[in-house]
């Protein structure tokens, strides 16, 4: 197909007029207004409109940490109004101008203790303080329930280790609906890129101790409210903990730069009475046996297919895209030679153990692994037949 372009009278490519120039301008200023027209409210839980200090503490530690701040503040403001206003008071009073003559002396003993003694006492009246929070923000003894948040590109997974709800698990994704706006340049909501498909859940007044790792690279579970920030390592385990006194949605990020999808890596914690937690767990620990697929099972083609749909849109669309082209470094599934290999152990491999910017997915079932595969075999162009069987997971798995 040939490129038309516009040739001014010497036959040279015509360059942009001031109305082309205009017209673009008047799009940029039409797109601005756009976001100036969106209404936004605060959101309970999270950010606030022109918020120029803290969210509101829900924990003790939250509401001590803001404490110190304002003590801080309030001193070195004072320190800050004395020290310059006894500077410039000496350069307006005792100024050449007026007739004043320099004192000489050689030292003063009352000076040099009076400015080591002072900052010394200022100091120490800080560091009480501030010792006492950080010492109470590192005790993790004591926890009614034990949690432990894995930090993947670009998603949490949550563990309940101890305590009511032992033994679930389940991965927390920013909302489909929320990168569709963002992908379409729309925003919309008050929690906009903060709304996940699962959200953390905790009993209210109950201590909850979070052990943060990563699976891929530095992340860190922040939530403002909870006065909270651990970062999570790859090969390590940290911990923190928070006791929420008043129940609600309370929202924070990923607080380390992560990769390209950093932005959609929101937290969403949800603290619910005693009651209702207890009905939680219930329902969850149901979902989830309900959802345990027997590896064994053979599948049919349509059936695998569809479950892969749903795994594919939650866990690899934001990289791959929905119609699998891909981008930037991100390799496409659609027309892949690897996808349409005859030899299905090479696709299998990839996905179990990463390759590249690829992270591994092992964290994903056997059923959910032999689904996506499938899926991604038999979908856009990738028309092959093949279909992937959870056994065949078990089996790379075990190898």
């Amino acid at each position: 197909m040939t490129t038309m372009k516009t040739l001014d009278a010497r036959g040279r490519p015509a360059r942009p007029t001031i109305s082309r120039l205009a017209l673009a301008l008047g799009g940029t200023l039409l797109s601005a207004s756009a976001w100036a027209d969106r209404v936004v409210n605060d959101l309970p839980g999270g950010p606030g409109v022109n918020q120029t200090t803290m969210q509101p503490a829900v924990t003790r530690i939250a509401a001590e940490q803001q404490w110190l701040h304002q003590m801080m503040l309030v001193i070195c403001t004072l320190i800050f109004v004395a020290v310059f206003g006894v500077m410039f008071y000496s350069i307006l009073k005792h100024r050449k101008a007026k007739g004043a003559k320099a004192a000489n002396f050689h030292e003063s003993v009352k000076v040099e203790v009076a400015w080591t003694v002072v900052p010394f006492l200022i100091v120490i009246g800080m560091a009480l303080p501030a010792t006492k929070a950080v010492v109470a923000m590192k005790d993790t003894t004591n926890a009614d329930l034990t949690i432990k948040a894995t930090g993947y590109q670009w998603k949490w997974g949550y563990d309940y280790l101890k305590g009511e709800g032992e033994g679930i698990s389940f991965l927390s994704t920013l909302d489909a609906s929320q990168r569709a706006l963002s992908d379409a340049g729309t925003p919309q909501g008050d929690d906009y890129l903060l709304r996940v498909d699962n959200p953390l859940v905790v009993p209210v007044n109950k201590k909850v101790r979070i052990i943060t790792t990563a699976n891929d690279v530095i992340h860190s579970w922040m939530v403002p409210a909870f006065g909270v920030k651990q970062d999570a390592i790859p090969g390590f385990v940290r911990d923190t903990w928070f006791r929420a006194e008043k129940p609600g949605d309370y929202y924070g990020q990923c607080a380390e730069l992560c990769g390209k999808e950093h932005a959609y890596m929101p937290i969403h914690v949800r603290v619910l009475s005693a009651g209702d937690y207890a009905a939680w767990v219930q329902a969850k620990q149901k979902e989830m046996q309900a959802a345990a697929d027997d590896p064994s099972k053979v599948w049919a083609l349509p059936d695998l297919v569809a479950r892969g749909e749903k795994v594919y849109a939650a866990n690899c669309a934001a990289c791959h895209q929905a119609n699998g082209k891909g981008a930037g470094a991100v390799k496409p599934l659609d027309g892949s030679a690897l996808v349409q290999d005859a030899d299905k152990g090479k696709q299998i491999a990839v996905v179990l153990h990463g390759r590249n910017a690829m992270p591994s997915w092992k964290q994903l079932s056997d059923t959910e692994i032999a689904a996506v595969i499938t899926y991604t075999k038999n979908n856009w162009s990738n028309q092959t037949g093949q279909i992937v069987q959870p056994a065949e997971i078990v089996a790379a798995r075990a190898q």
